[in-house]
């Protein structure tokens, strides 16, 4: 029992004896690991990892902020101009520090151990587990399934919040552990589901393009988006007395409406978490971010058109509980349309979640190996996959799925719920762009401290495509943090709890070394 203990104790001597003190020479590959993932299965990866349920939702809530279907194409735009240039700039850290744990290596190395942890902290308590929870309960959502239809109903266990138990929320548990577990068989397993599912989902996608463009188009919804593709009409405030209709406006109204196309495009930088595990990963990564970003953000802009040519913007905007993929399609096919894109959509989001929990428990393994999470998590597996990280990011995942909020009563007087992960994304989605920025910064502080590193892909455009995302990402902190104050505040807040885990860890880990050294 003693032994059990000390597995999950927090320790800088960890596997390899490493501290955050004394970092990994930047230039050193991991060994540990199997190198099972090619450039094809890499790109697969990050494509598989941006694509799923927001594509087919998101242009709803843009287009009823922007109003326009001109600035609509235009807010999806900036969203790949910043996603491929952060990409890009991504690619030669990965060259330079092709390790396990990708973004939490190139802030521990770049700027400190603690920006770093509070990445690391952030990505596992929110930005990776809650995106897995929302993923699973849209995979069961889209198959039918309610989260009204409850086998355990909603329990208030606090003010404003409950517990409870659907068939869905049981679904998306289930997929959940059903993914865990395959995964922890080992990276072949991963693979090969991630690459099957991808081309499947990109495939429905694409052709789900093709017809939108063809069969789908309609010479009404042309002539009105691209008759008055600039005008911007009924815009929904973004708060009161300010919307789209004036400049200034239109500006903010862009920047708010990137966290559903942001999102939506998340999850791309993925690949460099698992670099342990790819081939060749100073050549590879460079190329599966740059081929992997450019070529979703290219189907998403595509599909974004089709959406124009074949619905008006007003049909957009009010799309039955924003599946805007879905009208478009039931439009070409009737009652049929319904039940393809569902089919298409729970495809995608099975592919999305295996690439997530792929990915995920690679970071705590690192954050372990340096003493910053449980020591057992920084082991491997018979299967040489971290299957601690990964049993415990299930089952905190799906600990996510289950509480709800309390939403008020419907006109019937019933209790409304939503989810809590939901909540949860929505405060952090500002801490994850400071995350960004604070990255790329790395690159630049990198370039000054380490001149003469071995670097063998440089960042496209630098300094310029690198400086040009920082402001860009800047500016959409900044007019979430003025107009979407109540979503973004809380995030910071569980950036920042995360300062006195940091030093609490420290003071522990220091005093866990001073008893050894005197035994």
């Amino acid at each position: 029992m003693e032994l059990e203990v000390e597995a999950w104790t927090f320790s800088f001597c960890g596997v390899q004896q490493q501290s955050v003190e004394s970092p990994i020479p930047a230039a050193a590959l991991d060994t540990e690991f199997k190198r099972g993932l090619g450039l094809f299965s890499s790109t697969m990866v990050v494509a598989g990892s941006m694509i799923g349920s927001g594509i087919f939702l998101v242009s709803a809530d843009m287009a009823r902020l922007i109003g326009s279907p001109g600035w609509l194409l235009v807010a999806w735009l900036i969203t790949g101009v910043l996603t491929v240039a952060a990409a890009l700039s991504y690619g030669e850290l990965a060259a330079l520090m092709p390790r396990a744990g990708g973004q939490y290596v190139f802030l521990r190395e770049s700027l400190s151990p603690l920006w770093g942890f509070l990445y690391g902290w952030t990505f596992i308590l929110v930005i990776q587990a809650g995106t897995i929870a929302a993923v699973a309960v849209a995979f069961a959502r889209f198959g039918g399934l309610s989260e009204t239809a409850y086998l355990i109903a909603p329990i208030k266990v606090l003010p404003g919040y409950a517990i409870s138990l659907s068939r869905a929320q049981l679904v998306a548990i289930g997929m959940i552990a059903v993914l865990t577990i395959t995964n922890m068989r080992g990276v072949d397993y991963g693979k090969w589901i991630q690459n099957l599912f991808t081309v499947a989902k990109t495939g429905a996608l694409f052709a789900m393009i093709v017809l939108g463009l063809t069969l789908g188009w309609n010479p009404d919804a042309v002539s009105s988006n691209f008759g008055h593709f600039w005008t911007v009409q009924n815009p929904q405030p973004i708060v009161e007395g300010l919307s789209a209709l004036t400049a200034f406006g239109l500006f903010a109204a862009l920047c708010v409406a990137q966290t559903g196309s942001l999102f939506s495009a998340d999850s791309w930088h993925n690949i460099a978490t698992i670099a342990g595990e790819v081939r060749e990963p100073r050549r590879n990564i460079p190329l599966a971010l740059a081929l992997g970003t450019g070529g979703v953000i290219l189907l998403y802009l595509l599909a974004n058109v089709a959406y124009l040519v074949a619905l008006p913007l007003d049909a957009i905007k009010t799309a039955a509980a924003d599946r805007v993929a879905t009208a478009m399609m039931q439009r070409i096919f009737p009652g049929a349309g319904v039940i393809a894109m569902s089919a298409a959509i729970m495809v995608s989001t099975f592919g999305c979640n295996n690439g997530l929990i792929l990915v995920g428990a690679r970071l705590s393994y690192a954050m372990a190996r340096d003493g910053l999470f449980f020591r057992k998590v920084g082991t491997l597996n018979a299967a040489r996959v971290p299957a601690w990280g990964l049993a415990l990011q299930g089952i905190w995942a799906a600990a996510l799925v289950l509480p709800r909020t309390v939403l008020g009563k419907d006109e019937f007087g019933n209790s409304k719920y939503g989810n809590l992960y939901g909540n949860l994304l929505d405060y952090v989605i500002s801490a994850a762009l400071i995350f960004y920025i604070l990255t790329i910064i790395g690159l630049f502080r990198l370039r000054k401290i380490r001149p003469d590193a071995e670097r063998p892909y440089k960042a496209f455009g630098y300094p310029i495509v690198p400086a040009l995302y920082i402001l860009g990402a800047a500016a959409i902190v900044l007019v979430l943090v003025i107009y979407r104050p109540m979503t973004t505040w809380p995030g910071l807040v569980i950036v920042l709890l995360g300062l006195p885990v940091y030093y609490g860890l420290r003071r522990l880990n220091a005093e866990t070394q001073r008893r050894k050294d005197t035994m």
